[in-house]
């Protein structure tokens, strides 16, 4: 059987980013307004980026046994640009992580752990099955 594991990372969210489409995850308003994080300069301009966000997370949540927030701020941050001083890096914006987490939880394909939260059985088998098409 073909798990996330065996597929590349970019294959996979893009295809369970259009699987999250069509389950018509709700999207907050203020995607595509707001920058992602302080090491951001303007808002994402990719119209898919809350559906690739959230597919993102859930295989993080696969590969990993838990995420939390602030983990997840840390692995979306990036480098700030700070002039002529070093480049320092800065964690990604909480809040759409967060309403991430609401939305994949109210879908059914996340759930609350002890620290953090955990993919579901439902998100592990869609997140299985997007793989197993990958693969062929």
């Amino acid at each position: 059987m073909v798990r996330v594991y065996d597929v590349r990372a970019d294959l996979l969210i893009k295809r369970v980013a259009e699987e999250l489409k069509k389950l018509n995850i709700p999207k907050p308003d203020f995607i595509g307004r707001v920058k992602s994080g302080a090491h951001a300069e303007r808002p994402p301009e990719d119209e898919d980026f809350w559906y690739v966000r959230c597919a993102s997370i859930l295989r993080q949540a696969y590969v990993n046994d838990s995420v939390g927030v602030q983990r997840l701020r840390r692995h979306y941050g990036g480098k700030k640009d700070r002039g002529r001083r070093p480049e320092k890096h800065k964690p990604a914006g909480g809040s759409t992580i967060r309403k991430a987490f609401q939305a994949l939880e109210e879908a059914g394909l996340m759930e609350k752990a002890d620290k953090g939260r955990k993919i579901s059985p439902k998100g592990r088998s869609l997140l299985d099955k997007s793989a197993s098409t990958i693969a062929g």
